[in-house]
């Protein structure tokens, strides 16, 4: 399989403090890849560097062949991004904040309605299409965000934590449409620090600390990594190499 997402000693610091220290990794066209990470691990700080939100300090990183440091506008063409803050106006429709930015995206408006269309049907919204987000429950509003990520249909797909206080059910929708979008050849980055999201979805994991993987392997690959241990599970192994301390950020 191609090789989609190359980086290479990315560091980022704020006011002196490293949050990413040297993190390197390759992501194939097509897999969905998860980063796995305690709170303040330097997951958002390396998506958004990877989105080209963020300068990076030191290093680079190539998406689709196009490098973040020296082509972040065409890098900027080829993917979506689904922040973890919602960001919607509640004030209009779902479909009108499809239209808006997939126009300030560049599509015409032609493009963005055809688009707003088939994005709310790939979340499961087209019955709520016209209604006003202030309605909409916290899982509605995630899945118009993840539609507002796929409207320019990017090939490189950063959820960072896309499932954050959501109902059952609208996590289940939310699985199937990064399943199918990886089926359709879509290449997916996934941040989580919610162990089962990894080790369901994604065909390889990284464990992120302190900026840097500190293991990168398939799920039951990383079970490996406790081999004493009767039917280790990802939670294990993430707390056998983050501890147990309390991440209060």
């Amino acid at each position: 399989m191609a090789q989609f997402v190359s980086a290479t000693q990315l560091h980022k610091s704020f006011d002196g403090q490293p949050a990413v220290n040297g993190f390197s990794l390759t992501i194939d066209e097509g897999e969905i890849f998860g980063l796995l990470g305690p709170n303040g691990a330097g997951k958002t700080t390396t998506i958004r560097m990877l989105a080209t939100v963020l300068a990076p300090d030191a290093g680079d990183a190539h998406i689709g062949g196009h490098s973040i440091v020296s082509a972040p506008r065409e890098v900027r063409r080829i993917i979506g991004l689904c922040p973890q803050d919602i960001a919607l106006y509640e004030d209009m429709s779902a479909r009108d904040n499809l239209l808006f930015f997939g126009r300030m995206g560049g599509l015409t408006l032609r493009e963005a309605r055809t688009r707003a269309v088939e994005c709310l049907e790939t979340v499961n919204l087209t019955a709520r299409a016209d209604e006003r987000v202030a309605r909409f429950s916290g899982g509605m509003k995630r899945r118009v965000n993840l539609a507002i990520a796929l409207v320019n249909r990017p090939r490189l797909l950063f959820l960072d934590e896309p499932t954050v206080g959501v109902d059952p059910q609208s996590r289940a929708s939310i699985y199937d449409t990064i399943r199918a979008l990886a089926h359709g050849g879509t290449t997916v980055l996934y941040t989580t620090h919610y162990i089962e999201e990894a080790e369901n979805l994604c065909s390889r994991v990284a464990i992120i600390d302190a900026g840097r993987i500190i293991a990168l392997d398939t799920p039951e690959g990383l079970h490996g990594l406790l081999p004493d241990a009767e039917r280790p599970t990802l939670e294990d192994v993430f707390l056998h190499l983050t501890g147990r301390t309390l991440r209060d950020v």
